[in-house]
Order: structure tokens, then C-alpha cells, then sequence
């Protein structure tokens, strides 16, 4: 079974920058190539998990109701372009909830995938923060920073305690580095960086 987690916000659609967050359909815009990259792991046989940081809502700023709006619309877009979304997952939760699922903490890798019998080590996740590495390794995926979000530019990183195990542009990039490892002649996975 091949399986990949993405963060969403800076890594599918355009992060709206700073302490904003995306609150309404009209405010979520695919960032280029995204929906081209999950059109491409549909073809290569990946199950597409999200999970994303959404505190928005636990701190009154949306509600469950818009954001399961914009959930709706990014699924149908998505499928509209060749792609599918297997699980999407959001903490709603503050930082000072402090629950299990708000990352960098493991809980809403495990709940997306639920049921299903997948090695961590061999699963990539491409998110584009420094919170977002720490997820991956908490749960022992390989990671991939993409510089399409918050984070701009690898040099940001260098002092980072926990890096990425690679960075690239954007998640068409990364994508493609993902296609690239996926394989060696005669079948055998290339999994590690």
C-alpha cells in the first residue's frame, strides 16, 4: 500500500500568511502544481491523507461548519482534476488545549490511518513548517519541507534541531522526488533520502 500525509495550508493551497487563517472558500486558492502533484499520486496508486493544524476554529475565529465547507469544496475540486483525497484530518484545538492531535504532536497521523496496516518509516509527509517536521519524525515518517508556506527559504532550517530529510519548492516538486525514489530497476523500493 503506498501512502503519503500532506499538511494543507503552504503545502496545497496558499498559506494567507502571518495569524490569518483560510475562513471562507472564497480565501482558499490551490497554489500552482498542487493539483496536478495529487493528480499524479492518484495515478501512481497513493492514498492522500491530510492532516492539518486548524486552531482557527478552537479559537472562535470559523467555524466547524465553514471549515467542513471548504473541506467539501477542496474534495470536489480535487476529484475534478484527476485527483483523490483519501482522509482529511484537522485538530481544531489551541496550543492550550493541549490535546494529542494538535502537531507536532502524533494523534492525527494515527487517526487517518486507522484501520489500515502501513509502516510510518516507508510514508513520506510534506508539510512547509518547522512544527510540521517535528510531526513527521514524531511518528516516524521521512520528511520533506516544502518552501511554498511559512517557511521561504533552507536556510531558515539551519538552525532547526529536527531538519527535513529533504527540501523542495513545492509539493509538484516534491512529488516528483517521492516518483523518482519510489523505485529501482528490478522493483525495490528506494525509500530512504
Amino acid at each position: 500500500m503506498k501512502f503519503i500525509f500532506l499538511d494543507r495550508d503552504g503545502v496545497i493551497n496558499k498559506d494567507p500568511g502571518g495569524s490569518l487563517y483560510v475562513t471562507s472558500w472564497e480565501d482558499f486558492h490551490f497554489l500552482p502544481g498542487s493539483l496536478e502533484a495529487l493528480k499524479s499520486l492518484k495515478k501512481k496508486g497513493y492514498l492522500v491523507a491530510v492532516v492539518s493544524n486548524q486552531a482557527g476554529v478552537g479559537k472562535g475565529i470559523y467555524t466547524r461548519e465553514i471549515l467542513s465547507k471548504i473541506t467539501e469544496n477542496m474534495i470536489r475540486a480535487v476529484e475534478a482534476a484527476g485527483g483523490e483525497l483519501y482522509s482529511v484530518q484537522y485538530c481544531t484545538h489551541t496550543s492550550e488545549d493541549n490535546c494529542d492531535c494538535r502537531k507536532p504532536k502524533a494523534g492525527l497521523f494515527k487517526t487517518a490511518a486507522k484501520g489500515l496496516n502501513i509502516d510510518f518509516s516507508k510514508i513520506y509527509f510534506i508539510g512547509d513548517t518547522k512544527r510540521d517536521i517535528e510531526a513527521g519524525r514524531a511518528i516516524g515518517c521521512k520528511t520533506i519541507l516544502v518552501l511554498s508556506g511559512k517557511i521561504k527559504s533552507g536556510q531558515e532550517v539551519e538552525g532547526w534541531e529536527i531538519k527535513p530529510d529533504i527540501i523542495k519548492r513545492d509539493l509538484f516538486e516534491a512529488v516528483e522526488e517521492i516518483h523518482s525514489r519510489d523505485s529501482l530497476p528490478g522493483g525495490r523500493s528506494k525509500l530512504s533520502p
